[in-house]
């Protein structure tokens, strides 16, 4: 019995070769054939078939269905129409027809296939879960599940040695990424890469399309022939509107009915009907006191964090000693450093239960509750306005700013200068054993004196009627008439020091600490200019003059409770001031105070190694102790108004003082980069210097003001070079005209140089 279930394909088989043939002409007549491919497929296909049913069924079988196929392809083949009777299908068998339904399909397939230009875009996509968070999965093993409701496995991912062996190995791996759709690690290209980088500059990502494109101003201000968009007016830009005019009439009837009136035409009691409806709702209540507190809220400072010190294992530093933990238990509560002892375990497995742990919650608590609040207010302060405002310094001339004259003349290098009260003459001492009298305004050498061994130390007397110098050499000060200037103020000079002979038989001398010794006039050196010799015990390091010009002190650094000496020209007669040493002196300075009524205050002013000590001479003690911050004096200067002094330092720094302010410093200077070698004021101009290692002199502008509510003004004004540094020391001394805004400095180049 043969089933005929594959009659409903045999019909769509045949409409495929129907679709295959051109289309049949109005003349039946005629015959259309299929192509040669076509035909010769088929066979090649039946064929095919026909020796796979060889295989399954009989032979007998076989050839039936091999005649009643070529009876079947006659009739396709010569009946043009392509119907096909009901005859010849009930004599094919089922397996037949499908097959040639398959090989027709196949046959059209390879004919035209009109998918195959087609393409999506979801083709590529491998993780079809759609567009779901990806955090719904982020516990499972998979990403989701596919179009068919298979669970998407996540890919295997490895640890960190993983990574870091990618990271050394793969060459790739700075341009691979993780896709988080499917889990897999994905290798840029090179064009990734540039399109990267150019968006990370900003740049264009594409070269073909311009990223900003000429603008294009369509509607610009130039009036043109012809409209740009040629779209006609409304009819409503030039017709009154309907619904204004309606809106106008009722605003007109209700002014008319007296329903609206102007702002300006209300009564009083109208206007304060108004404000009767619209008020502050918040306004009449009083502010709750718990709100109050709560808006001025000040949040509890926070615990400071744990250091080293509390720690389980701490350092062997932070632990404390038998001593150190006795002393520790010794003391009350309020003075310990740290409220705990310091232990250490060797593992966090040992570790106890704090003891003090309610305790410290219940101060905290306490701490909280009890302790009052404070909030700091930050003031927001422009930085510019911290700096003083000073003026510019061509407004402060006059004051040394040119080299004007060099004096040569010393073969080593110049240790310390000095110029007469009246301005014409310089003295200077150099460690080539020579002290030379140099006249200013040429820069000519005039006299030249010879000595033992270097100096240390000039001083010319401050008192002009007087033609004096004293010079420090060794353990000898030496006072020099040098013969300059008037003949008569010379001989009464010497005068004055040979009319001591006459008084000092009479006399009973005491017991001093040092020997004078008056040169006699045959020998050399009252030739030279002589007049004095003082010998100390110990080497001399300064020498300075008393205003008046009777007394002078000197200064030795090895002299203990000696090492300041005060001497008396006219009398000839030394003593000590000082009982004791009150540490390493370092220079001494007179300064002849003024105070009300017209009376003077002679001031004695010693600079140790730290500090600087003021001593009233006529009460003998000590008014104020000044503490300069720095770790070696080396220079000292009084105000010639007695309010100020400034002291220089081998640490590089100037300290200002300020007497009336204060006893510390009123300002520091660091302007120098070397050893500061000596300070020193003008005595009639708003000037004050500095002479450092670093071989520079700055000069700086430091105005007083007699007003006391107004602080000193300190300006830097100019640098001046010109000593070549030699030996590693730069500007040695320095020291201001008595009249003119000049400045003197002795160099160890061997030179001084005028500046003016």
């Amino acid at each position: 019995m043969r089933d005929y279930g594959g009659l409903k394909a045999t019909e769509q088989a045949a409409k495929m070769n129907t679709l295959k043939r051109p289309h049949a002409a109005s003349d039946t007549s005629e015959e259309e054939e299929l192509p040669d491919d076509y035909t010769s497929n088929s066979d090649e296909n039946m064929e095919d078939t026909d020796s796979e049913d060889e295989d399954a069924t009989d032979s007998s079988d076989d050839d039936e269905s091999e005649e009643d196929g070529d009876s079947g392809k006659e009739v396709n083949d010569n009946d043009p129409d392509g119907d096909t009777g009901i005859d010849s299908i009930s004599e094919v068998d089922e397996e037949e027809l499908n097959s040639a339904v398959n090989q027709d399909s196949s046959v059209a397939s390879k004919a035209v296939n009109e998918y195959a230009e087609d393409s999506s875009d979801e083709e590529d996509i491998k993780n079809t879960v759609g567009n779901i968070p990806l955090e719904w999965y982020k516990e499972y093993d998979h990403l989701g599940y596919d179009v068919r409701g298979n669970k998407i496995i996540k890919p295997q991912q490895g640890d960190g040695i993983d990574e870091f062996l990618n990271k050394m190995e793969d060459p790739d791996y700075w341009r691979t990424v993780t896709d988080k759709w499917t889990g897999e690690k994905t290798v840029l290209s090179k064009e990734d890469v540039e399109l990267i980088k150019k968006l990370q500059k900003g740049g264009n990502p594409s070269a073909s399309e311009e990223m900003y494109p000429e603008w294009i101003d369509f509607f610009s201000g130039e009036e043109m022939m012809h409209p740009v968009t040629n779209r006609p007016m409304d009819k409503r830009s030039f017709i009154p509107s309907k619904w204004e005019r309606l809106k106008v009439g009722k605003m007109v009837h209700a002014i008319k009915m007296g329903w609206m009136k102007p702002r300006q035409q209300k009564t009083p009691e109208e206007e304060e009907e108004d404000k009767r409806k619209r008020y502050d709702l918040w306004s009449d209540e009083a502010e709750d006191g718990i709100l109050r507190r709560y808006r001025q809220h000040i949040p509890a400072p926070k615990l400071p964090l744990p250091g080293h010190v509390e720690s389980y294992n701490p350092p062997p530093e932070y632990l404390l000693t038998k001593e150190e933990e006795e002393k520790w238990t010794e003391q009350e509560p309020e003075e310990r450093r740290i409220n705990f002892l310091p232990q250490k375990y060797s593992c966090m497995r040992l570790v106890p239960a704090y003891s003090k742990f309610i305790n410290e919650r219940f101060e905290r608590c306490l701490d909280l509750y009890l302790c009052a609040r404070q909030r700091k207010m930050k003031m927001n302060v422009n930085p510019e306005d911290l700096i003083p405002k000073l003026p510019k310094p061509k407004d402060l001339q006059p004051f040394p700013t040119t080299q004007a004259l060099v004096y040569k003349g010393h073969e080593d290098m110049v240790r310390c200068i000095c110029p007469d009260p009246s301005g014409q003459w310089l003295v200077s001492g150099s460690d080539d054993g020579t002290v030379r009298f140099w006249e200013v305004a040429t820069a000519r050498c005039l006299k030249t004196v010879e000595v033992s061994s270097r100096v240390t130390c000039v001083a010319w007397n401050p008192n002009e009627k007087h033609c004096l110098v004293a010079v420090s050499v060794g353990t000898t000060v030496m006072i020099i008439n040098p013969g300059l200037g008037d003949k008569k103020m010379v001989s009464d000079t010497d005068a004055m020091l040979l009319s001591y002979q006459n008084e000092a038989g009479s006399s009973s001398e005491k017991e001093l600490p040092v020997d004078w010794v008056q040169s006699d006039l045959n020998v050399k050196d009252y030739k030279t200019g002589v007049r004095l010799r003082i010998e100390h015990p110990k080497e001399v390091a300064q020498v300075t003059w008393h205003d008046f010009g009777d007394f002078f002190a000197t200064v030795m650094h090895e002299g203990q409770r000696q090492a300041v000496l005060v001497h008396r020209l006219t009398t000839r007669h030394s003593q000590s001031p000082f009982s004791k040493s009150k540490g390493w002196v370092q220079c001494v300075k007179f300064h002849q105070r003024r105070t009300g009524g017209g009376k003077t205050m002679t001031m004695l002013y010693v600079a140790t190694q730290r500090f600087v000590r003021q001593y009233d001479l006529v009460k003998q003690k000590m008014v104020k102790k000044l503490q300069t911050n720095c770790k070696w004096v080396s220079s000292m200067d009084i105000h010639p108004g007695g309010d100020n002094v400034i002291v220089g330092s081998f640490d590089c720094k100037n300290a200002w003082f300020d007497l009336d302010l204060s006893t510390k410093p009123y300002q520091t200077l660091r302007h120098h980069r070397g050893a500061v070698r000596q300070v020193a004021y003008h005595s009639r101009y708003p000037l004050f210097a500095s002479a450092s290692d670093d071989g520079s002199i700055i000069v700086c502008h430091g105005k007083v003001y007699s007003d006391l509510l107004l602080n000193p003004l300190i300006v830097p004004v100019k640098v001046l070079r010109g000593h070549a540094i030699t030996k590693r020391l730069g500007v040695m001394d320095c020291a201001f005209h008595p009249k003119q805004p000049w400045i003197f400095s002795a160099g160890a180049d061997g030179t001084i140089r005028l500046y003016s």
